[in-house]
């Protein structure tokens, strides 16, 4: 039986055999790099991903061969069912690194949007004076993934079941998931979209490695199925989710 991320894997060669085919490589700076796919929109398509050190900073960033957030998802008009796209960085930091508790899944960064629902509420994005209405507002989570075969994509963010209260990161959500919700806002320019990461919110470590992803996932409100799943890869950075990048002070 495949596991969740050899699933994830296979997807990708499901939407295009030839994407692992083409180049990707490491730079010098711990980068991970990638040729242009032109079966992935180029909104999603791609071409560097990074992290560096950056003063008292972490700088996530990839740069994609179109313009960076310049496509949300469709709204449904409900919860369940509701769309979510995504720019990933995972990581191999452990999942108390922002508070969760550890050796959880795979730490991941992301930026998202999603206009169907707002999960960021201890903030107004937007400016508005509304704090439940910038879904569609591309905004910043860390979220634990973790193998789910019941995904398309093969992977979920994970669960938390009613009976247990796991340790949670103080600006979790109070969504049934290991996502958390910090005040990071992404920056989005031309083909480049990137998030400031305060080194002391993730244990200012020496090294870590990383790698690039475009998804969409999906809501679900059924009690039977994960409530956040990946549902379609767009891209990955390195072709088959190794974490090659590297990031080292």
């Amino acid at each position: 039986m495949k596991s969740g991320v050899q699933m994830f894997r296979s997807q990708l060669v499901a939407l295009s055999t030839a994407t692992l085919l083409l180049a990707t490589s490491c730079g010098s700076d711990g980068a991970v790099q990638s040729e242009k796919d032109t079966s992935v929109d180029p909104s999603f398509d791609l071409l560097e991903t990074s992290v560096e050190a950056d003063g008292d900073h972490f700088v996530f960033r990839s740069q994609v061969v179109g313009t960076a957030g310049e496509q949300i998802p469709d709204p449904v008009g409900s919860l369940d069912q509701a769309p979510v796209w995504s720019y990933v960085w995972p990581t191999s930091l452990d999942s108390s690194s922002v508070g969760f508790e550890s050796s959880q899944g795979i730490l991941a960064l992301a930026a998202t949007a999603h206009p169907d629902f707002d999960d960021t509420p201890l903030y107004d994005e937007n400016g508005d004076g509304d704090m439940a209405n910038d879904g569609a507002d591309w905004h910043a989570h860390w979220v634990v993934l973790t193998e789910d075969e019941a995904c398309g994509g093969g992977l979920s963010v994970k669960g938390i079941p009613e009976d247990e209260q796991p340790t949670l990161p103080s600006t979790w959500p109070g969504l049934p998931i290991m996502i958390d919700s910090p005040d990071l806002i992404p920056t989005l320019g031309g083909n480049t979209i990137e998030i400031r990461v305060p080194q002391s919110e993730v244990g200012a470590p020496r090294s870590f490695s990383f790698d690039g992803v475009t998804s969409g996932l999906r809501v679900s409100t059924s009690p039977h199925d994960p409530l956040l799943c990946v549902e379609v890869v767009f891209d990955i950075a390195s072709g088959d989710l190794s974490l090659p990048g590297s990031l080292d002070q």
